[in-house]
């Protein structure tokens, strides 16, 4: 069959449609890029957030809408989407053929044939079994990938749904890890992206934390990675031993993700984090001292149950005086079965929406000047690309990740190409990207 594949949500997510592609064409199938070309559409789905789930099912109902040129398409629904709402997908939008739930995702070549073959149904199994690792294909750009360490999560933040979907921390085993990062260096991979739901927890169901020193030990080790980049490192267990990791390995890129969601001691207790105020202003001078120029990246919910306009308050000011290098705020989603869902002080979604406004006006403020200050340096980027719109080359330096944060775009007379390290001299900058030259016999 042709299949057409599309991938929601996180990079986590990406590297299991990566493992599904490899099973299907294994089987013989080969994928296609357009709906209107295929005889499958996988749809491999994000349950998270509200707006979340509103986009996948907006994708399955578009989905959908292709069976009436072609009855005979089919339409399979897999990921967290599927995990979480199982038979709720086929009651409520029959057109679908089969709901996946995550722990089947390696019988997807055998689902493929049945639902081909008129079947319709629904596959499920236990969360222990939810697959780690396999062989994948790389649905990024070639040049970078993502490494998924763990699954599920012990967190147990009473907001989120995640463990209820994914289910409770399962390390991937670390040879096996070392092993398909050896692939993908082999693949020609230069950036490797470590990614789980809290990859500083990685190894503390095998009972020894701090795991992830050891990893980045033997990451670092990999001919042919050049970036190493951690996403989504929990403040709680940014160690000693773990920034020291950082600052031995130069592969490591001096960029962190922090999940913090509020800075109010009162709302983070509310919300079941283990950080207060000031252990979150400790971590992050730990980390700004011992790595100069580290690029720190977080996450803030408005509107949690319960947060006054003195806690909302409370938070602009912490945004101002950290000053962090990246920001997104997101109004608080009230999720089903979550503790907080039950909680009383619901706010009115207006209220919600008007204070993540008021959070990314600030950042804008800083990301702005920020962003000013870097015009005159020079910075080595990975190109990704060409915006064939503008003829200018789409680069990244070790500051920005990927899919979230913005490009250095540079113009150049001579090609560069996707993969390949260069040094550029930024002349100009915007909110998001930075706009410069390759300087002089620069190319790496």
């Amino acid at each position: 069959m042709k299949i057409a594949c599309i991938s929601l949500g996180c990079p986590k997510n990406q590297v299991d449609l990566d493992v599904m592609v490899h099973s299907l064409l294994t089987a013989g199938h080969e994928t296609v890029a357009e709906i209107p070309e295929a005889d499958l559409v996988l749809i491999n789905t994000c349950g998270f957030i509200e707006s979340a789930k509103t986009e996948a099912i907006e994708n399955i109902l578009e989905a959908c809408s292709y069976k009436e040129q072609n009855p005979n398409l089919k339409v399979v629904v897999t990921g967290c989407l599927a995990e979480r709402y199982r038979s709720q997908i086929r009651q409520e939008i029959p057109e679908v053929d089969a709901v996946v739930g995550c722990a089947q995702n390696p019988a997807i070549a055998s689902i493929a044939a049945r639902v081909a073959g008129g079947e319709q149904l629904e596959s499920y199994g236990p969360k222990k079994d939810f697959p780690l690792g396999g062989k994948r294909v790389i649905g990024t750009p070639a040049h970078y990938a993502y490494l998924k360490i763990a699954e599920g999560c012990n967190n147990r933040c009473r907001y989120c749904a995640i463990p209820l979907i994914r289910g409770p921390l399962h390390s991937r085993d670390l040879e096996d890890c070392v092993a398909e990062a050896r692939w993908l260096a082999g693949e020609g991979v230069k950036e490797l992206i470590v990614v789980a739901q809290d990859p500083t927890a990685y190894g503390e169901d095998w009972g020894k934390p701090g795991s992830i020193c050891e990893l980045l030990d033997r990451l670092n080790a990999i001919e042919g990675i050049e970036w190493i980049r951690i996403m989504y490192a929990y403040p709680e267990r940014i160690t000693d031993e773990f920034i020291a990791a950082m600052q031995r390995h130069k592969k490591v890129v001096p960029y962190l993700d922090l999940p913090i969601q509020h800075c109010n001691d009162e709302i983070l207790h509310n919300m079941n984090r283990r950080s207060t105020r000031a252990e979150l202003l400790e971590v992050i001078g730990r980390l700004r001292k011992a790595i100069p120029g580290v690029t720190l990246r977080t996450t803030l919910i408005a509107g949690f149950p319960g947060e006054s306009e003195e806690q909302f308050e409370e938070l602009c000011s912490f945004v101002r005086q950290v000053q962090f290098d990246r920001l997104g705020c997101f109004a608080y989603s009230a999720e089903e079965n979550t503790p907080a869902a039950a909680m009383e002080g619901q706010i009115e979604q207006e209220v919600k929406d008007r204070r993540a406004e008021q959070i990314m006006q600030i950042q804008t403020e800083i990301m702005a000047q920020k962003q000013a200050e870097k015009v005159g340096q020079v910075i080595r980027v990975l190109c990704d690309g060409i915006d064939e719109e503008s003829g200018l080359y789409l680069c990244r330096s070790a500051g920005d990740a990927p899919e979230v944060d913005g490009c250095v775009c540079v113009a150049s007379e001579e090609p560069l190409y996707p993969g390949q390290f260069y040094d550029v001299l930024v002349e100009e900058s915007d909110l998001y990207d930075l706009f410069g030259r390759v300087t002089e016999d620069t190319d790496c």
